[in-house]
C-alpha cells in the first residue's frame, strides 16, 4: 500500500511539473464549459444563440493574479470552435491563445482544455468564440482578476461587482451573416442592442414591442458598486450612461486609471471598462441604462438602443419619460476623441504589483522598429469583396503560425510584412509581422475608411500615445503622450485619423494584431506579430502543450486518442484532478 501510495504521488507530481501549473502561491481555478446552441429571444424573435452551460452570455471567470487557470471547453456545436481570452496576455504561452494562428480549432463532439496563468495581470476583460464570426452569435462572458489581497486598489473596496455586457446584435445568426459577406453584401444596421444578453426595456411603446426581457441591476440605496462593462458586439460603438448617475472611471483594461467622472462614456467594439458608481439619487423611480449607437443617422438607428433598469432596493415605482442624452455631435466626433484623450494612466497606482504602474517609462525608451498600418474601404481581390491592412488581406493559413514554427513546417506564411502600406494593387497573403524580441515598436493606426475602427493586439497591454484627425506624419510625434498615456488591449482609430500605440516586445510567441469589428475581421482586416527569443530557451517560452491538436499539413499527427486526457477531466472528475494537483503542490511546497 505505501508502495502504491508512493507511485501515485510521483505520478501526480509529474503530470502537475508536465502541465507547468504547480506553486503553492498560486492557486489553482478550474472551469468546465460546455458550448451549444440553444433557443432565446433577446430581440423577441426566437433565434440560435451560442450558450455556455447552458445561458446566454456565458458565466463569469473570477480569478486573481497569478492564479492557474484550467477551463475545459467541450464543443457541441455543428461547427469548429476556438475560444480567445481578449486581453489575457497568456505570458510565454501564446499557445493558449485560442485563435487561428496560433490553435488548431476544437472539432465538433470534441473538448479541450486551455491552460494559462494570469501572470501579473488584474482588471476587466471577456472572451468569446474566436472563428466564423461566432462572437455575432453569443459564446461571450467576462473575465475578471482581481489583485492579490497584498495589493491595495486605488479606491476603497466596493460594495459589489457588477458586469454589464453591451453589444449590437442581429436577429440574423453568425452563419446568416457570413453568408452575407460572402456574398459581397454588406450586414447592414443591426436589429438592436443587448445588455447582459437581454433585449430594451419598453420606454417608447412606438420603438421597443411588447413581450422583450430585459436587464434589471438591483443596488441597494447609498452604496458604491464596480460596474464593468464590455463592449462584444459586432461592429458598432456605444454610448454607455446610467441615468442621474456620475461614472467614476476606475480602471480599463488591466491599467487604473487616473479618476474622472463622465455623465456618459463611448465604449468602442471590444473594449473593456471599469467605473465605480455611487448610489446617491432619491429612488423617485428606477433610473435608465442605456447603450446607444454612436457616429450613425440617430433618427434612422433609434431603435438600434439597449436600455436596462437600474432599481434600487427603495425605488418608488418604474422608471419613465425620455432616455438620458446622448451626445450630440453625430457629425463632429471632436468630442469623443477629446474624451478619449481624457482616459489617463494612474501612474501612482499599484497594479499586478507592488510598484507603481507608472515606473515603467515608456516614454523615455528608444524605438526600434515601426509599422504604418492603414486601413481602407473594402477592395475587390480575385473577385471578392475583402477588407485589408496596409494593402494585405490576411488569409487564415490552414496549418497554424505557431505550429509550423514549432515543426519547421515551410512555405505556411510569409515574414514580410511591410512598414509602410503597400503602393500596388491589394493582394490576399498570409504576411505576418517580424518583431525583435525585446524591441520597442511604434504602430500608427491609420484609419481612412468612414467607419470606426477599433484595433486589439494579442499577448500585450500597448501604449496609447496619440490620436489625431488627417494623415499621420513624422511631425505628429511632438504631439505623443509620453508620460501616462493609458496601457490596454484595445483602442480606438477614427475616421479619417490615427492613433498611435507603443509596445514593448517582451512577450515571445505569435500574436494577432485585428480589428475588432467581426465583419472587416472575418474579410480579412488582421495579421499576426511573430516573437522568437533567439537562445529558444523554455524561460521566454513555455514548451507545446501535450494536450495540443494536430491540423493542416499537421493533422496526419493527431489521433482521437490525443484529447484523452481532456476528455479525462470533464465534469467532477476536473474538480477531483484539481484538488489532488493542489494537495501534492502544497506537498511540494512543505517539503520542497
Amino acid at each position: 500500500m505505501a508502495l502504491c501510495s508512493k507511485f501515485l504521488a510521483l505520478f501526480l507530481i509529474h503530470t502537475c511539473l508536465l502541465l507547468g501549473l504547480c506553486s503553492a502561491a498560486d492557486p489553482f481555478v478550474s472551469y468546465d464549459f460546455e458550448v451549444s446552441y440553444i433557443t432565446a429571444s433577446p430581440l423577441g424573435v426566437p433565434q440560435q444563440v451560442i450558450a455556455i452551460n447552458g445561458k446566454f452570455p456565458g458565466p463569469t471567470i473570477n480569478v486573481t493574479t497569478n492564479n492557474n487557470v484550467a477551463i475545459n471547453v467541450r464543443n457541441k456545436l455543428d461547427d469548429n470552435l476556438l475560444i480567445h481570452w481578449s486581453g489575457i496576455q497568456q505570458r510565454r504561452s501564446s499557445w493558449q491563445d485560442g485563435l487561428p494562428g496560433t490553435n488548431c480549432p476544437i472539432p465538433p463532439k470534441w473538448n479541450w482544455t486551455y491552460q494559462f496563468q494570469v501572470k501579473d495581470q488584474v482588471g476587466s476583460f471577456f472572451y468569446f468564440p474566436s472563428l466564423h464570426m461566432q462572437r455575432a452569435s453569443g459564446g461571450f462572458g467576462s473575465f475578471i482578476i482581481n489583485n492579490r489581497a497584498i495589493i491595495p486598489i486605488p479606491f476603497d473596496t466596493p460594495h459589489g461587482d457588477i458586469v454589464i455586457l453591451i453589444g449590437d446584435w442581429y436577429k440574423r445568426n453568425h452563419t446568416a451573416l457570413r453568408k452575407a459577406l460572402d456574398a459581397g453584401k454588406d450586414l447592414g444596421m443591426p436589429d438592436g442592442v443587448l445588455i447582459n444578453g437581454k433585449g430594451p426595456y419598453q420606454y417608447n411603446a412606438t420603438l421597443v414591442p411588447d413581450g422583450i426581457d430585459y436587464e434589471t441591476i438591483e443596488v441597494q440605496p447609498g452604496k458604491t458598486y464596480r460596474i464593468r462593462v464590455h463592449n462584444v458586439g459586432t461592429s458598432t460603438s456605444l454610448n454607455f450612461r446610467i441615468q442621474n448617475h456620475n461614472l467614476l472611471l476606475a480602471e480599463s483594461e488591466g491599467s487604473y486609471t487616473v479618476q474622472q467622472n463622465y455623465t456618459s462614456l463611448d465604449i468602442h467594439v471590444g473594449q473593456s471598462y471599469s467605473f465605480l458608481v455611487t448610489m446617491d439619487q432619491n429612488a423617485s423611480t428606477d433610473y435608465y441604462i442605456v447603450a446607444s449607437a454612436r457616429f450613425v443617422n440617430e433618427s434612422q438607428w433609434k431603435r438600434v438602443t439597449g436600455v436596462g433598469i437600474l432599481h434600487y432596493t427603495n425605488s418608488k415605482g418604474k422608471a419613465k419619460g425620455p432616455l438620458p442624452d446622448a451626445p450630440n455631435d453625430e457629425f463632429d466626433k471632436t468630442f469623443s476623441m477629446n474624451q478619449a484623450r481624457s482616459i489617463r494612466w494612474n501612474v501612482s497606482a499599484s497594479g499586478a504589483r507592488p510598484n507603481p504602474q507608472g515606473s515603467f517609462r515608456y516614454g523615455s525608451i528608444n524605438v526600434t522598429d515601426v509599422y504604418v498600418l492603414k486601413n481602407k474601404p473594402l477592395v475587390t481581390i480575385n473577385g471578392k469583396r475583402r477588407a485589408t491592412l496596409s494593402g494585405i488581406s490576411f488569409v487564415n493559413p490552414a496549418t497554424p503560425i505557431r505550429l509550423a514554427d514549432q515543426f519547421k513546417v515551410k512555405g505556411v506564411y510569409k515574414l514580410d510584412f511591410p512598414n509602410k502600406p503597400l503602393t500596388g494593387s491589394s493582394k490576399m497573403e498570409t504576411s505576418v509581422i517580424n518583431g525583435t524580441y525585446r524591441g520597442f515598436m511604434e504602430v500608427i493606426l491609420q484609419n481612412n475608411d468612414t467607419k470606426m475602427q477599433s484595433y486589439h493586439l494579442s499577448g500585450y497591454a500597448v501604449f496609447v500615445v496619440g490620436m489625431d484627425y488627417g494623415e499621420w506624419t513624422e511631425n505628429s510625434r511632438g504631439t505623443y503622450n509620453k508620460w501616462d498615456g493609458i496601457a490596454r488591449s484595445t483602442v480606438q482609430v477614427y475616421p479619417g485619423a490615427w492613433t498611435a500605440i507603443l509596445v514593448s516586445l517582451d512577450n515571445v510567441g505569435v500574436w494577432n494584431l485585428r480589428t475588432e469589428n467581426l465583419d472587416s475581421w472575418y474579410l480579412g482586416q488582421e495579421t499576426y506579430v511573430r516573437i522568437v527569443n533567439p537562445e529558444e530557451t523554455n524561460k521566454t517560452e513555455l514548451p507545446i502543450p501535450d494536450n495540443a491538436l494536430f491540423c493542416g499539413a499537421l493533422g496526419k499527427f493527431q489521433k482521437p486518442e490525443d484529447i484523452s486526457f481532456a476528455v479525462s477531466i470533464t465534469g467532477n472528475g476536473s474538480k477531483l484532478f484539481f484538488t489532488l494537483l493542489m494537495a501534492v503542490c502544497a506537498l511540494m511546497s512543505v517539503f520542497g
